[in-house]
Protein backbone atom coordinates (compact mmCIF):
# COMPACT_ATOMS: atom_id res chain seq x y z
CA UNK A 1 0.00 0.00 0.00
CA UNK A 2 1.47 3.57 -0.90
CA UNK A 3 0.20 5.94 1.59
CA UNK A 4 0.52 9.78 2.02
CA UNK A 5 0.26 11.08 5.45
CA UNK A 6 -0.11 15.24 5.56
CA UNK A 7 1.18 15.56 9.15
CA UNK A 8 1.65 12.17 10.53
CA UNK A 9 3.41 13.39 13.75
CA UNK A 10 0.80 14.31 16.06
CA UNK A 11 -0.82 11.99 19.03
CA UNK A 12 -3.14 9.82 16.31
CA UNK A 13 -1.17 10.60 13.09
CA UNK A 14 2.22 9.13 15.10
CA UNK A 15 0.29 6.28 16.04
CA UNK A 16 -0.99 5.52 12.96
CA UNK A 17 2.16 6.28 10.93
CA UNK A 18 3.98 3.78 12.90
CA UNK A 19 1.27 1.28 12.40
CA UNK A 20 1.28 1.13 8.94
CA UNK A 21 5.10 0.78 9.10
CA UNK A 22 4.58 -2.69 10.97
CA UNK A 23 2.43 -3.54 8.01
CA UNK A 24 5.36 -3.13 5.38
CA UNK A 25 3.66 -0.26 3.68
CA UNK A 26 5.39 2.20 1.46
CA UNK A 27 4.85 5.48 3.72
CA UNK A 28 4.86 9.18 2.44
CA UNK A 29 5.07 12.02 5.02
CA UNK A 30 4.42 15.50 3.60
CA UNK A 31 4.89 18.17 6.21
CA UNK A 32 7.25 21.50 6.51
CA UNK A 33 10.16 19.77 7.89
CA UNK A 34 10.56 21.60 11.08
CA UNK A 35 10.14 19.19 13.63
CA UNK A 36 12.72 16.66 14.47
CA UNK A 37 10.93 13.76 12.92
CA UNK A 38 11.06 10.12 15.04
CA UNK A 39 10.55 8.27 11.55
CA UNK A 40 13.71 7.28 9.77
CA UNK A 41 14.47 4.46 7.59
CA UNK A 42 13.69 3.95 4.29
CA UNK A 43 10.10 2.84 4.92
CA UNK A 44 9.53 6.74 5.38
CA UNK A 45 9.82 8.83 2.35
CA UNK A 46 10.08 12.53 3.33
CA UNK A 47 8.39 15.34 1.18
CA UNK A 48 9.10 18.68 2.02
CA UNK A 49 6.65 21.15 1.54
CA UNK A 50 3.86 23.90 2.82
CA UNK A 51 0.74 22.48 1.47
CA UNK A 52 -1.02 25.81 3.33
CA UNK A 53 1.36 28.30 1.61
CA UNK A 54 2.66 26.95 -1.70
CA UNK A 55 1.78 26.77 -4.93
CA UNK A 56 -0.13 24.30 -5.95
CA UNK A 57 1.28 23.19 -9.15
CA UNK A 58 4.49 22.88 -7.27
CA UNK A 59 3.45 20.63 -4.43
CA UNK A 60 1.79 18.48 -7.36
CA UNK A 61 5.46 18.01 -8.78
CA UNK A 62 6.92 17.17 -5.53
CA UNK A 63 4.66 14.51 -5.40
CA UNK A 64 4.59 12.79 -8.94
CA UNK A 65 8.09 12.98 -8.45
CA UNK A 66 8.06 10.67 -5.23
CA UNK A 67 5.76 8.54 -6.65
CA UNK A 68 6.36 8.43 -10.20
CA UNK A 69 3.93 10.45 -13.02
CA UNK A 70 0.19 8.77 -14.14
CA UNK A 71 1.01 6.85 -10.35
CA UNK A 72 -1.51 7.34 -7.58
CA UNK A 73 -1.57 7.36 -3.82
CA UNK A 74 -3.65 4.19 -2.71
CA UNK A 75 -4.23 6.94 0.33
CA UNK A 76 -4.05 10.14 1.31
CA UNK A 77 -4.92 10.78 4.92
CA UNK A 78 -5.13 14.40 5.78
CA UNK A 79 -4.67 15.29 9.43
CA UNK A 80 -4.35 18.68 9.50
CA UNK A 81 -6.79 20.41 7.96
CA UNK A 82 -9.06 22.39 9.93
CA UNK A 83 -11.08 25.13 7.55
CA UNK A 84 -12.99 24.72 4.38
CA UNK A 85 -10.14 26.46 2.46
CA UNK A 86 -7.61 23.40 3.60
CA UNK A 87 -9.78 20.45 2.14
CA UNK A 88 -10.86 22.80 -0.82
CA UNK A 89 -6.86 23.27 -1.73
CA UNK A 90 -6.46 19.45 -0.93
CA UNK A 91 -9.28 18.52 -3.31
CA UNK A 92 -7.19 20.51 -6.59
CA UNK A 93 -3.92 18.86 -5.28
CA UNK A 94 -5.43 15.24 -4.85
CA UNK A 95 -8.48 14.72 -6.70
CA UNK A 96 -6.79 12.29 -9.54
CA UNK A 97 -3.77 11.27 -7.27
CA UNK A 98 -5.44 9.16 -4.92
CA UNK A 99 -7.90 6.36 -4.49
CA UNK A 100 -9.13 7.32 -1.22
CA UNK A 101 -8.78 10.57 0.75
CA UNK A 102 -9.36 10.56 4.01
CA UNK A 103 -10.34 13.92 6.25
CA UNK A 104 -10.36 13.60 10.30
CA UNK A 105 -12.51 15.81 11.30
CA UNK A 106 -13.67 15.49 15.22
CA UNK A 107 -16.59 13.79 16.86
CA UNK A 108 -17.20 17.30 18.80
CA UNK A 109 -19.01 18.16 15.69
CA UNK A 110 -22.00 16.55 16.76
CA UNK A 111 -24.94 17.78 18.38
CA UNK A 112 -24.38 20.35 21.32
CA UNK A 113 -26.56 19.76 23.43
CA UNK A 114 -27.15 16.25 22.63
CA UNK A 115 -30.71 14.69 22.05
CA UNK A 116 -29.60 11.78 23.27
CA UNK A 117 -26.34 10.20 25.05
CA UNK A 118 -26.10 7.68 22.44
CA UNK A 119 -23.96 8.72 19.58
CA UNK A 120 -24.24 7.29 16.32
CA UNK A 121 -22.60 8.17 12.68
CA UNK A 122 -26.56 9.64 11.76
CA UNK A 123 -26.63 11.98 15.12
CA UNK A 124 -26.71 15.49 13.63
CA UNK A 125 -23.64 17.75 12.65
CA UNK A 126 -24.04 21.20 15.19
CA UNK A 127 -22.26 22.80 17.70
CA UNK A 128 -23.18 26.46 18.16
CA UNK A 129 -20.67 26.82 21.05
CA UNK A 130 -16.93 25.98 19.55
CA UNK A 131 -15.96 26.98 15.85
CA UNK A 132 -13.24 24.58 15.83
CA UNK A 133 -16.12 21.58 15.34
CA UNK A 134 -17.79 24.60 13.31
CA UNK A 135 -15.09 24.35 10.39
CA UNK A 136 -14.94 20.43 10.86
CA UNK A 137 -18.14 20.58 9.90
CA UNK A 138 -18.11 23.11 7.12
CA UNK A 139 -15.18 20.87 5.33
CA UNK A 140 -17.10 17.72 5.81
CA UNK A 141 -19.86 19.15 4.22
CA UNK A 142 -17.18 20.92 1.11
CA UNK A 143 -15.76 16.89 0.91
CA UNK A 144 -18.92 15.40 0.67
CA UNK A 145 -20.40 17.41 -1.98
CA UNK A 146 -17.34 16.76 -4.02
CA UNK A 147 -18.22 13.03 -3.44
CA UNK A 148 -21.35 13.49 -4.52
CA UNK A 149 -20.43 15.18 -8.20
CA UNK A 150 -17.11 14.63 -8.75
CA UNK A 151 -16.77 10.90 -7.27
CA UNK A 152 -14.28 12.27 -5.40
CA UNK A 153 -13.09 8.98 -2.83
CA UNK A 154 -13.85 10.47 0.98
CA UNK A 155 -13.78 8.78 4.16
CA UNK A 156 -14.43 10.72 6.88
CA UNK A 157 -12.85 10.05 10.54
CA UNK A 158 -14.18 11.32 13.37
CA UNK A 159 -12.41 10.82 16.40
CA UNK A 160 -13.02 11.48 20.13
CA UNK A 161 -10.63 11.81 23.08
CA UNK A 162 -7.91 10.17 21.76
CA UNK A 163 -4.37 10.20 24.10
CA UNK A 164 -1.02 8.90 23.88
CA UNK A 165 2.24 8.59 26.17
CA UNK A 166 2.95 12.07 26.14
CA UNK A 167 -0.25 13.67 28.29
CA UNK A 168 -2.69 12.89 30.19
CA UNK A 169 -6.39 13.30 29.56
CA UNK A 170 -8.01 15.59 31.82
CA UNK A 171 -11.47 17.91 31.54
CA UNK A 172 -9.63 21.19 32.69
CA UNK A 173 -5.91 22.41 32.27
CA UNK A 174 -4.03 25.22 30.51
CA UNK A 175 -2.53 25.86 27.41
CA UNK A 176 1.38 23.75 28.07
CA UNK A 177 -0.85 20.40 29.05
CA UNK A 178 -1.28 18.24 31.80
CA UNK A 179 1.66 18.68 33.65
CA UNK A 180 0.83 21.45 36.05
CA UNK A 181 -2.25 19.42 36.81
CA UNK A 182 -0.67 16.35 37.77
CA UNK A 183 1.91 18.55 39.67
CA UNK A 184 -0.70 19.95 41.92
CA UNK A 185 -1.84 16.49 42.79
CA UNK A 186 1.56 15.75 43.64
CA UNK A 187 1.56 18.75 45.72
CA UNK A 188 -1.17 17.81 47.47
CA UNK A 189 -2.96 21.31 46.21
CA UNK A 190 -6.89 20.57 44.80
CA UNK A 191 -7.58 20.55 41.03
CA UNK A 192 -10.72 21.57 39.82
CA UNK A 193 -12.71 19.18 37.84
CA UNK A 194 -16.22 20.26 35.72
CA UNK A 195 -19.72 19.62 36.58
CA UNK A 196 -20.02 17.33 39.71
CA UNK A 197 -17.58 14.63 37.28
CA UNK A 198 -20.33 12.51 37.11
CA UNK A 199 -20.94 12.71 33.52
CA UNK A 200 -19.58 10.36 31.03
CA UNK A 201 -16.62 10.55 28.84
CA UNK A 202 -15.06 8.25 25.95
CA UNK A 203 -11.25 7.96 26.23
CA UNK A 204 -9.16 6.20 23.17
CA UNK A 205 -5.69 5.32 23.60
CA UNK A 206 -4.14 6.33 20.39
CA UNK A 207 -2.88 2.94 19.53
CA UNK A 208 -6.67 1.18 19.50
CA UNK A 209 -6.74 4.39 17.35
CA UNK A 210 -4.51 3.42 14.95
CA UNK A 211 -5.51 -0.57 14.60
CA UNK A 212 -8.94 0.36 13.64
CA UNK A 213 -7.54 3.28 11.37
CA UNK A 214 -5.18 1.31 9.23
CA UNK A 215 -7.81 -1.91 8.41
CA UNK A 216 -10.54 1.48 6.98
CA UNK A 217 -7.39 2.54 4.64
CA UNK A 218 -8.13 1.16 1.09
CA UNK A 219 -11.75 -0.55 2.53
CA UNK A 220 -13.97 -0.13 -0.62
CA UNK A 221 -17.02 -0.35 2.11
CA UNK A 222 -15.57 2.79 3.55
CA UNK A 223 -15.94 5.24 0.35
CA UNK A 224 -18.59 8.08 1.29
CA UNK A 225 -18.52 7.37 4.54
CA UNK A 226 -18.46 9.20 8.10
CA UNK A 227 -17.08 6.70 10.34
CA UNK A 228 -16.48 7.04 14.23
CA UNK A 229 -13.88 5.58 16.22
CA UNK A 230 -13.39 5.15 19.96
CA UNK A 231 -13.31 2.55 22.36
CA UNK A 232 -16.63 0.63 24.19
CA UNK A 233 -15.60 2.32 27.65
CA UNK A 234 -16.97 5.08 29.33
CA UNK A 235 -16.19 6.45 32.54
CA UNK A 236 -16.90 9.57 34.75
CA UNK A 237 -14.76 12.29 34.97
CA UNK A 238 -14.53 11.75 38.22
CA UNK A 239 -13.15 8.31 37.72
CA UNK A 240 -10.13 9.39 35.50
CA UNK A 241 -9.32 11.85 38.25
CA UNK A 242 -8.87 8.93 40.64
CA UNK A 243 -7.38 6.61 38.76
CA UNK A 244 -4.47 9.74 37.82
CA UNK A 245 -4.30 10.00 41.44
CA UNK A 246 -4.32 6.34 42.27
CA UNK A 247 -1.23 6.26 39.61
CA UNK A 248 0.69 9.42 41.38
CA UNK A 249 0.14 7.36 44.71
CA UNK A 250 -1.60 10.47 45.89
CA UNK A 251 -5.12 11.48 47.58
CA UNK A 252 -7.43 13.17 45.40
CA UNK A 253 -8.41 16.57 46.59
CA UNK A 254 -11.05 17.77 44.20
CA UNK A 255 -13.25 21.40 43.82
CA UNK A 256 -16.13 20.77 41.20
CA UNK A 257 -17.47 23.93 39.17
CA UNK A 258 -19.94 24.25 36.70
CA UNK A 259 -18.50 24.36 33.30
CA UNK A 260 -20.41 27.80 32.57
CA UNK A 261 -18.74 29.25 35.51
CA UNK A 262 -15.67 27.98 34.55
CA UNK A 263 -15.99 29.90 31.00
CA UNK A 264 -17.11 32.64 32.53
CA UNK A 265 -14.35 33.10 34.90
CA UNK A 266 -11.71 31.88 32.40
CA UNK A 267 -12.55 35.37 30.77
CA UNK A 268 -10.98 34.12 27.52
CA UNK A 269 -7.48 33.16 28.97
CA UNK A 270 -8.88 29.27 28.07
CA UNK A 271 -11.15 28.30 25.92
CA UNK A 272 -13.93 26.26 28.21
CA UNK A 273 -16.71 27.48 26.32
CA UNK A 274 -15.89 25.53 23.03
CA UNK A 275 -13.59 22.61 24.96
CA UNK A 276 -16.05 22.01 28.27
CA UNK A 277 -19.71 23.18 27.20
CA UNK A 278 -19.56 22.35 23.31
CA UNK A 279 -17.79 18.99 24.34
CA UNK A 280 -16.56 17.67 27.31
CA UNK A 281 -19.15 18.81 29.47
CA UNK A 282 -21.80 16.23 27.60
CA UNK A 283 -22.17 13.12 28.51
CA UNK A 284 -20.75 10.98 25.39
CA UNK A 285 -21.00 7.49 24.43
CA UNK A 286 -20.41 6.10 21.41
CA UNK A 287 -22.41 3.72 19.28
CA UNK A 288 -19.68 1.84 17.06
CA UNK A 289 -21.70 -0.29 15.20
CA UNK A 290 -20.63 0.91 11.65
CA UNK A 291 -16.79 0.72 12.62
CA UNK A 292 -17.44 -3.01 13.81
CA UNK A 293 -18.98 -3.70 10.35
CA UNK A 294 -16.23 -1.93 8.47
CA UNK A 295 -13.64 -3.91 10.99
CA UNK A 296 -15.64 -6.78 12.23
CA UNK A 297 -12.75 -8.11 14.72
CA UNK A 298 -11.91 -4.84 15.88
CA UNK A 299 -12.00 -4.15 19.81
CA UNK A 300 -9.62 -1.52 21.83
CA UNK A 301 -7.24 -3.32 23.59
CA UNK A 302 -6.13 -0.42 26.06
CA UNK A 303 -8.45 -0.15 29.46
CA UNK A 304 -8.58 3.49 30.25
CA UNK A 305 -6.80 2.82 33.89
CA UNK A 306 -4.15 0.75 32.28
CA UNK A 307 -3.38 3.48 29.41
CA UNK A 308 -3.61 6.46 31.44
CA UNK A 309 -1.21 4.50 34.54
CA UNK A 310 1.34 4.06 31.24
CA UNK A 311 1.00 7.63 30.20
CA UNK A 312 2.10 8.85 33.50
CA UNK A 313 4.77 6.40 34.07
CA UNK A 314 6.25 7.97 31.00
CA UNK A 315 5.40 11.57 31.33
CA UNK A 316 7.23 11.25 35.10
CA UNK A 317 9.77 9.76 33.44
CA UNK A 318 10.58 12.14 31.23
CA UNK A 319 11.54 15.64 32.04
CA UNK A 320 10.92 17.39 28.63
CA UNK A 321 7.04 16.32 29.28
CA UNK A 322 6.64 17.89 32.43
CA UNK A 323 6.45 21.78 31.21
CA UNK A 324 5.31 24.41 33.80
CA UNK A 325 2.34 26.27 33.47
CA UNK A 326 2.72 28.84 36.13
CA UNK A 327 -0.40 30.93 34.89
CA UNK A 328 -2.42 28.53 34.85
CA UNK A 329 -1.91 26.93 38.42
CA UNK A 330 -2.21 30.78 39.81
CA UNK A 331 -5.43 30.92 38.23
CA UNK A 332 -6.65 27.55 39.66
CA UNK A 333 -5.56 28.74 43.29
CA UNK A 334 -7.89 32.17 42.92
CA UNK A 335 -11.06 30.03 41.40
CA UNK A 336 -10.49 27.40 44.29
CA UNK A 337 -10.39 30.83 46.70
CA UNK A 338 -13.12 32.32 45.37
CA UNK A 339 -15.58 29.44 45.82
CA UNK A 340 -14.36 28.28 48.82
CA UNK A 341 -14.88 31.93 50.00
CA UNK A 342 -18.71 31.91 48.82
CA UNK A 343 -19.27 28.40 50.22
CA UNK A 344 -17.63 30.10 53.81
CA UNK A 345 -19.92 32.56 53.52
CA UNK A 346 -22.94 30.59 52.61
CA UNK A 347 -22.28 28.75 55.45
CA UNK A 348 -22.21 31.59 58.05
CA UNK A 349 -25.72 32.42 57.01
CA UNK A 350 -26.89 29.39 58.14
Amino acid sequence: MKVLFIGGTGTISSAITRRAAQLGWDIYLLNRGNRKSEFKGPEFKHISCNIREDDISAIREKLEKAIGKGNKFDVVAEFIAFVPEHVQKDFDIFNDLCKQYIFISSASAYQKPLSSYLITESTPLSNPLWEYSRNKIACEEYLMQKYRENNFPITIIRPSHTYDERSVPLGVHGSKGSWQVLKRMIDGKPVIIHGDGTSLWTLTHNSDFARAFVRIMGNIHAIGESIHITSDESVTWNQIYQIIASALNVRLNAVYAASSLLDELSEGRYDFRGSLLGDKANSVVFDNTKLKQLVPDFCAKVRVDEGIKMTIANVLANSELQQPDTEFDEWCDRVIAALETVKGKITKQK
